[in-house]
């Protein structure tokens, strides 16, 4: 995911598969890696992902507990923002993807455009 480094890309996806909150032991047990990570690496990792607005945390009794900010759709969709306006030409980027799109990807933008027209009155596509 843009903006995110290898291991926050491990942290984060820990916390989106279980979707609930986590202690940082938690996130530590739950994570899928070729490497057992210490405690305090991962509290480190999560410390950086909450300065970075990624995570949220409540502190229940000694322990703080991490949920995502967002969703990992959310998440992906910004991130695809970021390149569309990286290149300069985001309309161009868009009309080159929309060409190339699968069947079931053409449904998904269509019904995307749908569902944005109903929620803002305009017209449908």
């Amino acid at each position: 995911m843009q903006g995110l480094g290898e291991l926050e890309a491990v942290v984060m996806d820990s916390l989106w598969r279980r979707d609930a909150a986590m202690r940082v032991r938690d996130v530590r047990d739950a994570m899928v890696s070729e490497r057992e990570f210490a405690y305090t690496t991962v509290m480190t990792v999560l410390e950086n992902l909450h300065r970075k607005h990624w995570v949220t945390r409540e502190r229940i009794g000694r322990a703080y507990w991490y949920l995502p900010a967002r969703t990992r759709e959310e998440a992906a969709a910004a991130a695809l923002r970021a390149v569309l306006v990286s290149t300069g030409d985001p309309a161009g980027v868009l009309l080159h993807f929309a060409k190339g799109a699968s069947d079931d990807e053409s449904k998904v933008l269509a019904r995307g455009l749908r569902e944005r027209a109903d929620e803002t009155g305009e017209a449908s596509v």
